[in-house]
């Protein structure tokens, strides 16, 4: 019972939830259904709990220069394009911002980035604005006490690095531990807990943050035998990321291999591209595309062969990646990118990888959230779903099939249940699978890829004018043939699975 693409813009928001539920399209449809069984879907691993997490940037805690976000045109200083607004400090005791967050919980939220590689902790109530010579930002204690408080309102654990710059370091340019030693004390001191760290953010970005121009992989591997040897003194509860590098580059190897008093996790960096502000190229239409989408596999390759080289069996942390680096490019805003998003996490899941955090909560276009209303973006609804259903335990779906994605994982908090995660990138092509089992969907679409709100089931998604989540009911969906329409995103839920590896 097809539905023809002249009457689509027809549709009412009933019809077009039974358009997307429907069986066929005139713009294409798959050859035959793929046939799968829940039931029998082994387990091909787990994820960390905490698995899909998210940053908040230390210069959104102290306020300072960030990635501004894009208006009609870039802000002009001095005659030429600036990339950089200032952004006053992230107010962390915002109930909006605070639910918004406590939904996707449990997470791991880290308190990071280039700008955390230069910051002084005043280490007092009223630190003076202007800081200290080799530092470039001050971190007040209300501000860090804010961050504690909000990790514990919305059950996030909190990952962090330290300062790196010339103020951090010795007559000899080594690394000191003071501020370090500083943070931790004052965080334990507060009742707060620092659950992870990386000593400095991207070593290999020598000069970014603060940063010595000349720091290369000898001087980070001295200055991590003291990391190690401190937080293992101090806080050995405190798990040791690292090497934490901004991508594949040539002197990866050597910055692996200066871990080598020991790693608690293996930590990289994933961005597919540089946005714009950094003179990169966005193309868009591209994003759906094979190639896009495998950027992450291929990165992850790079990555995994460090760690087996140098930090085997120790855990991948993703712990920074997004649309584009350089506050993400004018569609990360937009349904286009909850395509990326939410295949990425599908990939790394099945690949192993213990926790990916999403950059960032709340700060520029590659934002969950907008950083002046706080509106949630359709990265946000699809990271909600994610939250709501995916378990921890991940399981072979068995078939993959080009423009259809399908992942599959314990359902959340029910034994037996299985969920499963189905992306249909084609444009053009109705794809469609055979399920034994009755489920709930919840299918994400939007009239436009580049649209700023997404629909569920054809209702658009958006707060209540008190500003709380709406009801997140899937559409219950009979055994048998299950189609998925067009640039289409959808979870199915399956209670009844029965499946023994969800138990």
């Amino acid at each position: 019972m097809g539905l023809r693409r002249r009457h689509d813009r027809h549709l009412t928001a009933l019809g077009l939830g039974v358009a997307l539920l429907a069986a066929t399209s005139d713009m294409g449809v798959s050859a035959e259904a793929v046939a799968l069984a829940p039931s029998t879907m082994p387990r091909i691993g787990t994820v960390d709990a905490r698995f899909q997490s998210y940053n908040i940037e230390m210069v959104e805690v102290t306020g300072g220069r960030f990635w501004k976000p894009y208006g009609p045109t870039i802000s002009e200083e001095g005659g030429r394009s600036s990339p950089y607004a200032y952004r006053p400090p992230i107010d962390l005791t915002n109930p909006k911002l605070r639910r918004l967050a406590a939904a996707l919980g449990p997470a791991y939220m880290r308190v990071s980035g280039t700008w955390a590689n230069g910051v002084y902790f005043a280490d007092t109530d009223n630190p003076s604005p202007v800081p200290p010579s080799g530092f470039h930002g001050v971190l007040a204690r209300q501000q860090w006490h804010d961050v504690i408080d909000f990790a514990k309102t919305v059950d996030a654990r909190l990952v962090t690095s330290f300062a790196a710059s010339a103020g951090a370091r010795d007559v000899n340019g080594a690394w000191n531990a003071d501020q370090a030693r500083r943070l931790i004390s004052y965080t334990r001191g507060i009742g707060g807990r620092i659950a992870a760290a990386e000593l400095v953010n991207e070593p290999d970005l020598a000069g970014l943050g603060g940063v010595p121009s000349d720091y290369n992989a000898a001087a980070y591997g001295r200055d991590f035998a003291t990391f190690h040897a401190f937080i293992k003194w101090d806080d050995p509860s405190i798990m040791v990321l690292g090497p934490g590098l901004s991508g594949e580059i040539a002197t990866a190897p050597d910055f692996a291999a200066a871990t080598k008093p020991g790693i608690d996790g293996f930590s990289y960096h994933h961005y597919d591209m540089l946005s714009e502000r950094c003179s990169g190229h966005a193309h868009p239409e591209t994003a759906l595309s094979e190639e896009r989408l495998a950027r992450t596999d291929h990165a992850l390759m790079f990555q995994r062969a460090l760690r087996d080289r140098f930090a085997p069996g120790k855990p991948i942390w993703l712990t920074e990646t997004a649309e584009a680096a350089c506050g993400g490019d004018r569609y990360a805003a937009t349904f286009r990118d909850t395509f990326r998003y939410l295949d990425q996490l599908g990939r790394l899941a099945r690949a192993g990888v213990q926790v990916v955090m999403h950059n960032t909560l709340a700060a520029s276009d590659y934002g969950l959230l907008d950083e002046t209303t706080l509106t949630p973006r359709p990265n946000y609804w699809g990271a909600l779903l994610w939250r709501k259903l995916m378990g921890s335990t991940v399981l072979n779906v068995g078939v993959r099939e080009s423009g259809l994605h399908v992942y599959a994982h314990c359902l959340r908090d029910v034994g037996g249940g299985v969920a499963m995660l189905a992306i249909n990138t084609d444009r053009g092509t109705t794809h469609a699978l055979r399920l034994p089992e009755a489920s709930s969907r919840y299918t994400l679409d939007a009239p436009q890829l580049q649209d700023t709100a997404v629909r569920m089931n054809g209702t658009t998604l958006a707060l209540n004018a008190r500003d709380e989540l709406p009801a997140i009911d899937g559409h219950a969906t009979a055994a048998g043939v299950v189609t998925f329409a067009p640039a289409t995103i959808s979870f199915l839920a399956m209670p009844a699975a029965r499946n023994p590896a969800c138990h």
